[in-house]
């Protein structure tokens, strides 16, 4: 019997910590940015007036003190909600659709008429085009989260040990 190469069993154990850190990873990060826009709204000034035409149906119905305060608390209930591995597939969701719609009011390009001019949107900057890059990885960070849930390292993984008896009570 032949023994396990170094290369094969780097690999076992990486898959052996992926379900306990990937998601991990992914919650904390994606929970700090939440958390930050949602502080940002709560400290400041409702600027959703200047967009509100923009907003697709059927947010543009409603008052943008409404969206604003909806937007708040998604962002920092949600970050609480990634940060703790609780609810998070409807939490990744809810900020999936939140962020679709952000990018949609606000960072996606007013005009474009190539796909060349589209692309200059994919950017991190001031200096127009859309700025649609960071909405588009946040939604990719949180694909992993909706499709495969908070991992082991979670609130949702231990409820789901203990309803599976995995988990005994401490007394």
């Amino acid at each position: 019997m032949p023994l396990p190469s170094p290369v094969s069993t780097l690999h076992a154990r990486l898959d052996a910590l992926g379900p306990w850190l990937a998601p991990l990873g992914l919650r904390l990060l994606l929970a700090w940015e939440y958390f930050e826009s949602g502080r940002e709204k709560l400290h400041g000034v409702n600027w959703f007036d200047s967009v509100q035409a923009d907003f697709p149906l059927p947010f543009r119905w409603l008052p943008s003190a409404v969206n604003w305060h909806a937007a708040t608390w998604l962002e920092l209930v949600g970050a609480a909600c990634l940060l703790f591995g609780l609810a998070t597939r409807t939490t990744a969701a809810l900020l999936i659709g939140l962020t679709v719609v952000a990018t949609a009011t606000v960072h996606w390009p007013a005009e474009w008429d190539s796909l060349a001019m589209l692309v200059q949107g994919y950017a991190i900057s001031d200096q127009g085009f859309g700025n649609f890059k960071l909405p588009v990885l946040f939604i990719a960070m949180l694909l992993p989260l909706l499709l495969g849930g908070a991992g082991r390292l979670s609130l949702d993984g231990w409820l789901a040990r203990r309803r599976n008896g995995a988990v005994r009570p401490l007394c």
